[in-house]
This record gives C-alpha cells, sequence and structure tokens, in this order.
C-alpha cells in the first residue's frame, strides 16, 4: 500500500458528518483520543472514506463502554452502512456487536480484537510488536531484572503483545539471566496507572531495575517520568510512534518506539469499510488472511500489517513520512541520531 501523506490533522468531533448525496455512510467509533496517535487514525481513514464519495460518521466514546454503545445504537439508527470500531472493552462491546448483525451492518474491529468472529479484523502484528520491543531492550541490556508494564487488561492487544514478548526473553528468564522483578496493568492505558505502578515497583525492589518493556509509549513516557524522579536512567521500550516518544528516542531516554504506520492502517481500513458497505464479502476483501488468536481462539478474517521499530538509527523514517517534523523530533537530541 502506498504511504498516505497528511498536510494537517483534521480535528475529530462526536458526530461530525461530511455529507456525499451518492455515497455509503461510514460509522466510526472511537474509544478515546488519549493517545496522540488516534488523531491522525482519524485524519487518514476519515480522509480515505471521503475520497471514495462515502460519508463519515464518527463518535468518540470518552472511555465509556456504555457511551460507546448508546454512539453505535445511534449510528445505527441513522442507517450507517458499515462500522469500524475502537472497542474500549472488548467484552462490553458485544452487544453492539449483535444489533449490528440484525442490522445487516458489516463490523470491522479496528486495531484492537473484538472477539466475535463476524467482524473484520484489521491491525498490526501485535505479537511482533511484542518481539520487537523485547528483542531491541535485549539488545542493549541483555540481564538482568526487568519490569514489563501492560496496557488495558480489557484490550486483547495486552496478550498478544505479551506473548510476543515471552517468546523472545521466555528462555532467559527461565535460565535465570533475566528475572521478572515486576509485572501490572495500565488500566485505560492510562499514564497516571503506569507511573503508579512503576513507583510501586521501584519501591519494592530498592530501585534495582535494569529494563522496561513497556506496552505504549504513554505508558513508556510515564515509566521514564517514574524513573527520572528518582534519578534513574535505564533501557524502556515501548509503541505506536507518539510524538513525545519519537523525541524521547532522540533524547536517549527511550531505546525504541514501535511505529504502527497508522496513516496506513486508517488508509486501508477506509477502503475496506467502503467494499463491506457495498456488500462485498469479508472473505473477498484483498490481502485478507485467515487469523486465529484472542481468548476465545476464534478465526477471523483480517489484515495484519508490519511493524517498523524506530530507533536513534533510523528516526528519519518518521522525519521523512511526516508523522513529525526534523524541529520536535531532533529537539535536544544527542549525538548520531539518524535525521537529526
Amino acid at each position: 500500500m502506498r504511504k498516505l501523506i497528511l498536510a494537517a490533522v483534521v480535528a475529530v468531533t462526536s458526530f461530525s458528518t461530511a455529507a456525499f448525496a451518492e455515497g455509503r455512510k461510514i460509522g466510526v467509533s472511537w474509544s478515546n483520543f488519549q493517545e496522540p496517535r488516534w488523531k491522525f487514525d482519524a485524519a487518514a481513514m476519515r480522509s480515505s472514506i471521503q475520497r471514495d464519495g462515502n460519508e463519515y460518521i464518527t463518535a468518540n466514546a470518552e472511555a465509556s463502554a456504555e457511551k460507546q454503545l448508546d454512539d453505535i445504537r445511534t449510528m445505527i439508527e441513522q442507517g450507517v452502512d458499515a462500522l469500524v470500531i475502537l472497542p474500549v472493552d472488548r467484552e462490553a462491546i458485544l452487544p453492539a456487536i449483535d444489533l449490528a448483525a440484525e442490522a445487516g451492518i458489516p463490523v470491522i474491529s479496528y486495531d484492537r480484537l473484538i472477539e466475535d468472529d463476524r467482524v473484520f479484523y484489521i491491525t498490526f502484528d501485535n505479537v511482533g510488536v511484542g518481539r520487537i520491543i523485547a528483542a531491541i531492550i535485549r539488545q542493549v541490556q541483555p540481564e538482568g531484572n526487568y519490569v514489563i508494564l501492560k496496557g488495558d487488561p480489557a484490550d486483547a492487544n495486552v496478550g498478544f503483545l505479551r506473548q510476543g514478548m515471552e517468546e523472545v526473553i521466555g528462555a532467559a528468564v527461565a535460565g535465570g539471566t533475566i528475572k521478572i522483578v515486576g509485572e501490572a496493568n495500565a488500566d485505560g492505558w492510562s499514564p497516571d496507572s503506569a507511573y503508579a505502578a512503576m513507583e510501586k515497583i521501584l519501591a519494592d525492589n530498592n530501585d534495582q531495575v535494569d529494563a522496561v518493556l513497556a506496552q505504549n509509549d504513554g505508558i513508556a513516557g510515564a515509566v521514564i517520568e517514574a524513573l527520572a524522579a528518582r534519578g534513574l536512567s535505564i533501557p524502556v521500550g515501548g509503541q505506536d510512534g507518539d510524538p513525545a516518544a519519537l523525541n524521547r528516542v532522540a533524547r536517549g531516554t527511550q531505546v525504541v518506539s514501535v511505529w504502527k504506520n497508522n496513516l496506513e492502517l486508517g488508509k486501508a481500513t477506509g477502503k475496506i469499510a467502503g467494499l463491506l458497505a457495498d456488500g462485498v464479502s469479508m472473505e473477498r476483501i484483498p490481502e485478507a488472511i485467515r487469523f486465529t488468536g484472542g481468548e476465545k481462539g476464534l478465526t477471523f478474517n483480517a489484515i495484519l500489517l508490519n511493524p517498523t521499530p524506530i530507533t536513534k538509527e533510523n528516526l528519519n523514517l518518521v522525519i521523512e513520512a511526516d508523522i513529525i517534523t526534523q524541529k520536535a523530533a531532533c529537539a535536544g537530541a544527542v549525538p548520531g541520531v539518524a535525521g537529526c
């Protein structure tokens, strides 16, 4: 897929619409916009949907599973032809899938798995993301006391990421060269929750921590703040390619941010939503595979895009892709950062 370069991020408001007399109606339900990346996803998806002559109808659930259900009911009443859902909670969202099925509306599970095999699942290889974070941190810190800070337990991606990490460090843990001295979830992927968890782990271990595997950049940033408050600097990895994290990579406080090119993800999703709205069956979506995963072990029609690890050696990639300006990426950069 060609890269989508956005000149600006379009602000997303609850139930904003763009009227296209001839097109299909695509409803998009966002869990929240806590992580900066979701605004980029939204802009790319909206552009893709509207470029095909379809109408983009959107709602922000503001991290409320109850509001998300209400939003989706409203979209169904508005007569949407397809739904894209970034779920707040993988279990609480299931009644919405029943409602959509009753109305004959196809559903795309966006980036976070909804465990119902009636949905089409599009995301990145999140097991692979977990492998990348762990492998790059292990290159820098091959042994010692590790901490794993995970996202919200209601998000299936937490399990996929943890699986990938385990594939890389599991043998070393069993052999005793790596010891997991703390592992916790950040409810709602909240940086405040992650900060509190990291503070407790540091206190419980008398600050004897050598590396942290964080499951996203918001958590990684909170971890780095908690470490700095105690005068510590150790290898930390995360994912999402958030602008603040990319700058931390340049400054040397975060070793890696795994960039999931959300512009491509949003663009591809817009195209697929249009096809499904036009009546194309999930099995006939181009490049779709059969994917089995999640706690229920269900099999889905899916597309898994490939992630890219961003380190100081290749930071130029995100600058060249207009994900971040050189000025923002390189502020306070250590010597030898590519693109700075």
